[in-house]
């Protein structure tokens, strides 16, 4: 269970990258469809327009020369290979304007007086043409080339004007765009179609590939708890033995044989150390296995944080601090789970507060959450060390190695206690005033919210 964050991210990160290249290929395939029309579309357009200034008699500009050369050559090539099927065709049919093609059909040319006004014998033109805009353009600059409206339709309009003394001052040819954007639109509803059939099939792949990722990870990690869990059942019994001789021999140490007495009693001190470390160590595994049971009660905040403040006044006395506690509400949790969460908190806060400081435990629930709280006026811990305060065996001031210190799995133990028990800590710290520790948990069942 505790893989499954981790196996949803990588899923959701070969998601987004199978997106990308979803997305850039169909936007690639869109646009290049969409390139291949406008090019074609122009193409046809100032080849037509080539026509009929041959038919006038009038010179070509180089422009329309230029599309005349590169459409026949297009044309040609298309009858070659239409001519290796039909090899007893004469070479004068591959002439392009015998050849049938939808681009020239679709073209409709309009015939113009120098003023811009139609002139009369030419075929039929849809409704609204001549554009007036292309024309005053072309009256300005030569040429126009453009996309319009024409009747509600899209039409791509080649305007030129002929040099002068032709009867014929303007010509505009114009191609309607319905049936490309017609196909446009069929090939990107087409791609998200098929983009979001691929997406479905990519979300279980992905799931299935994250998963297969992990099986090593999760496989070494299970590996390590067990060795932990192994480890720690095995250490107890010599453990247990090295205490009990250590009693037996600090028992029969004669009073006046000091150095050895006190040599037995850090022998005790340390097995006492590495008792709690396996204790440690112990519960950790089983947290991350899923494996400690928690009972989930209404648990009243005030005698759980006084209890908490009375079992390390003691301490707290010995190392000239002040321990205050106040309590209001209830809280949804285990209230032995949570007694041994506030005592690792009270026992860092009297460990980096000085003489004559204080620790104030307070928790006071609102609406659906209680929140508990440590803060004391230690020395802080810098900046660079909160991201990691909750990490295992790590120490904040390793470099100042004391008797003191803990084991470093005290707030890790912490996390993972609320965490099992739906709810969540933070800390915030300050260098030389203090360390605030919050702890949010669920409210009790039918917990009144706060009036304020």
């Amino acid at each position: 269970m505790m893989f499954r964050p981790l196996r949803l991210r990588l899923t959701l990160l070969y998601l987004l990258v199978a997106l990308l290249l979803v997305a850039v290929t169909g936007g690639s395939t869109y646009v290049l469809l969409r390139s291949y029309f406008a090019s074609t579309t122009d193409l046809a357009l100032r080849y037509q327009m080539a026509q009929e200034f041959r038919r006038l008699g009038a010179p070509l500009p180089p422009e329309l020369a230029a599309a005349d050369s590169a459409w026949r050559g297009q044309s040609s090539a298309s009858q070659a290979n239409s001519d290796d099927h039909h090899d007893d065709k004469d070479d004068d049919d591959a002439h392009p304007t015998d050849t049938y093609d939808p681009e020239l059909l679709a073209i409709f040319v309009v015939s113009l007086s120098p003023t811009g006004a139609v002139l009369p014998g030419g075929p039929a033109i849809p409704v609204g043409a001549p554009d007036a805009q292309a024309i005053a353009a072309t009256q300005a600059h030569g040429s126009d080339v453009r996309t319009v409206q024409l009747s509600g339709e899209p039409m791509r309009l080649l305007t030129y004007r002929l040099p002068a003394g032709s009867a014929t001052g303007l010509l505009q040819l114009g191609r309607p765009l319905g049936d490309q954007d017609r196909v446009l639109r069929r090939v990107l509803m087409g791609l998200f179609v098929l983009s979001g059939a691929g997406m479905l099939a990519l979300g279980a792949g992905s799931w299935w590939l994250a998963g297969r990722s992990l099986r090593p990870l999760q496989r070494s990690w299970t590996q390590q708890r067990e060795f932990v869990a192994n480890a720690g059942h095995e250490l107890r019994a010599p453990l247990t033995l090295l205490r009990a001789s250590a009693e037996v021999a600090l028992r029969r140490a004669l009073p006046g044989e000091t150095e050895q007495r006190e040599l037995l009693g850090e022998v005790l001190d340390e097995c006492d150390h590495m008792g709690r470390l396996v204790d440690d160590l112990l519960l950790l595994s089983r947290l991350d296995a899923g494996y400690l049971p928690l009972e989930q009660t209404a648990v009243p905040l005030d005698p759980l944080v006084h209890e908490a403040a009375r079992q390390v006044a003691r301490v707290a006395e010995a190392r000239g601090v002040q321990v205050s506690a106040r309590g209001e509400g209830m809280a949804l949790g285990d209230p032995l789970r949570l007694r041994q969460v506030l005592l690792i908190l009270l026992d860092n806060a009297l460990r980096h507060t000085p003489r004559g400081g204080k620790v104030a435990l307070t928790a006071q629930a609102s609406g659906r959450h209680a929140e508990l709280v440590v803060a004391d006026t230690g020395a802080g811990i810098a900046p660079e060390h909160l991201p990691h305060i909750f990490d295992r065996f790590y120490r904040a001031n390793h470099h100042r190695e004391t008797a003191d210190q803990g084991s470093g799995l005290g707030l890790a133990i912490a996390r993972a206690l609320v965490t099992a028990q739906g709810g969540t800590i933070r800390l915030t710290s300050r260098l030389e005033h203090g360390t605030r520790v919050t702890i949010v948990l669920p409210g009790a069942p039918g917990q009144r919210p706060e009036i304020g």
